[in-house]
C-alpha cells in the first residue's frame, strides 16, 4: 500500500484497512508522512464504504453514551480511555473531538467500530443545514416564541429550541425509536414535531399515573365508541387523561407524512401525539387506536418512541412486527373480525350495510366506512360518508389549526 490510490475492489479495501490499523498503532503526528497517509487512506476508505456499503452511522458521542448505557458505565469509567475526568466531560458534551489515540482505545475497550468514532460529532452548527421551509414552519407555529429567522438565524433558533427544553438530539432520540416512515420524510421534521409534542405535554396536568394494563381491547372499544358523541375527540382526550395518558394535538410539519406517535419516555404518563393530517373521523380514530395499541402492547419494552406515518393507506408491506401488532389490535378495537365476517358490508359495501354495522358496534358511521374501505383496499367506496365536510375533527382543536 505504499502507492496509495482510489479503492475499487474488496481486496484493495481490505488491504487499506490493514494499513490503516498499522498506521493507527504508530500514532503518527499530524503533518508527518504517516499522518498524511492515514488521513488520505481514511478518506479513500470512507469513499469506498459510502458507495459499497451505504449506511447511516450514529453520531460518535451518542454511540459512546449508548455503549455506556448498555454496560452500565459511569463517566469516570471512561478515564482510562481518554486520560482525565475533564476530557471525559468535554467529549461527552461535544466540546472536544476524539483523537486517534482515543478512537483506538475506545474502539478496543468499548467495542465501538472505529469507523463510527472517527466521524466528526454533530454540533450546533449543523442546525444551519436544516431545511429553511421546515424552520419557517416551526417559526409560524410558535416553536421559537417571538424569535424569528431574520433576527437570529436558523442555527441559533434550532439549537436553542432543543437546548431550552433539554430534549435529545437526533442520534439520542432515534436509538430507542420505532419508525413507520415514508421514504421521502425529513428526519428533522419528525424530531422537531416530537419535541414540540413533549413540550406541550408538560403543560397538561392529569390526575393520576398510568397503571400498567389499563389499556386493553375493552378499554380501546370504549374509547372508539365516543366517536358517536357530538364532541367525541374532546371526550376521548378527557377520558385518556383520567387514566394517566396525555393526548396532544400538533399539526405535522413539512416533509413529513406523520399521523401520530406514542412516547414512553415518561412511564408515569404515556403521551400520544396526533397530527389530524387528514381531517376525517376515520383517520383520527384509527390513528388513536393504533397509538393506544402501542400502549397496550409495548408499554414495558425498551422503546421510548413510536413514530407512525401513512397509517391507513400504506405503500408496500409493513415489515416491523410491533407495527403489525398495533395495526391488528386497532382494527379489532374498531371493527371486530367476528362482526366483519358476518356483515353484509363485507360483500355489499353501501350506505345501508355500513349504517347497520356502525349501529351494531356503536361507532361513528364515518369511522366504520373508513375501515370498510381499508378492508377492501378500495378508497373510492363510501366517499360521501368518509369525506363529509361536516365531520371535521380539526374544528375541536381550533387553537392549534389557526395557521
Amino acid at each position: 500500500m505504499e502507492n496509495i490510490k482510489i479503492i475499487t475492489t474488496k481486496e484493495e479495501y481490505r488491504n487499506a484497512l490493514n494499513f490503516i490499523e498499522e498506521l493507527v498503532d504508530r500514532d503518527p503526528e499530524s503533518g508527518t508522512v504517516d499522518g498524511d497517509r492515514l488521513l488520505l487512506l481514511t478518506a479513500l476508505v470512507k469513499d469506498y464504504e459510502s458507495k459499497s456499503f451505504p449506511e447511516n452511522l450514529p453520531d460518535p458521542i451518542e454511540a459512546i453514551k449508548f455503549r455506556m448505557e448498555q454496560a452500565d458505565l459511569k463517566p469516570s469509567d471512561l478515564i482510562p480511555y481518554v486520560g482525565s475526568a475533564g476530557r471525559v466531560s468535554e467529549i461527552l458534551s461535544g466540546k472536544r473531538q476524539l483523537s486517534l489515540d482515543m478512537v483506538r482505545s475506545l474502539s478496543t475497550g468499548l467495542g465501538i467500530p472505529a469507523k463510527v468514532l472517527i466521524q466528526k460529532s454533530n454540533n450546533a452548527s449543523e442546525s444551519e443545514n436544516w431545511d429553511t421551509t421546515l424552520v419557517k414552519a416551526m417559526e409560524r407555529r410558535g416553536y421559537f416564541g417571538n424569535k424569528t429567522i431574520k433576527d437570529f438565524g436558523k442555527s441559533e433558533l434550532v439549537s436553542n429550541f432543543f437546548a431550552t427544553f433539554n430534549q435529545p438530539q437526533p442520534a439520542a432520540l432515534y436509538r430507542k425509536t420505532i419508525f413507520r416512515k415514508a421514504p421521502r420524510t425529513d428526519n428533522n421534521s419528525l424530531l422537531a414535531w416530537g419535541t414540540r409534542v413533549l413540550q406541550k405535554a408538560t403543560e397538561i396536568q392529569v390526575p393520576i399515573k398510568y397503571k400498567k394494563g389499563t389499556v386493553d381491547l375493552p378499554f380501546m372499544r370504549k374509547v372508539v365508541q365516543l366517536s358517536t358523541k357530538a364532541t367525541g375527540p374532546l371526550l376521548a382526550q378527557k377520558y385518556l387523561g383520567e387514566h394517566g395518558i396525555k393526548l396532544v394535538i400538533e399539526p405535522h410539519l413539512p416533509k413529513s407524512h406523520l399521523d401520530g406517535a406514542t412516547f414512553f419516555a415518561d412511564k408515569d404518563n404515556p403521551i400520544i401525539g396526533l397530527t389530524i393530517r387528514h381531517d376525517r373521523p376515520d383517520n383520527f380514530w384509527f390513528t388513536l387506536m393504533h397509538e393506544l395499541a402501542h400502549v397496550a402492547l409495548h408499554y414495558e419494552m425498551n422503546i421510548e418512541y413510536f413514530f407512525d406515518e401513512e397509517l391507513q393507506n400504506k405503500d408496500g408491506e409493513e415489515n416491523d412486527q410491533k407495527e403489525i401488532e398495533a395495526d391488528a389490535l386497532a382494527e379489532e378495537a374498531i371493527l371486530p373480525k367476528s362482526k366483519w365476517e358476518t356483515s353484509a358490508a363485507k360483500t355489499t359495501p353501501n350506505q345501508f350495510s355500513t349504517e347497520d354495522l356502525a349501529n351494531e358496534l356503536q361507532v361513528n358511521i364515518a369511522v366504520i366506512a373508513g375501515m370498510i374501505r381499508f378492508k377492501h383496499q378500495n378508497f373510492f367506496y363510501l366517499n360521501k360518508i368518509v369525506n363529509n365536510p361536516d365531520l371535521s375533527v380539526q374544528k375541536y382543536f381550533a387553537d392549534v389549526f389557526k395557521e
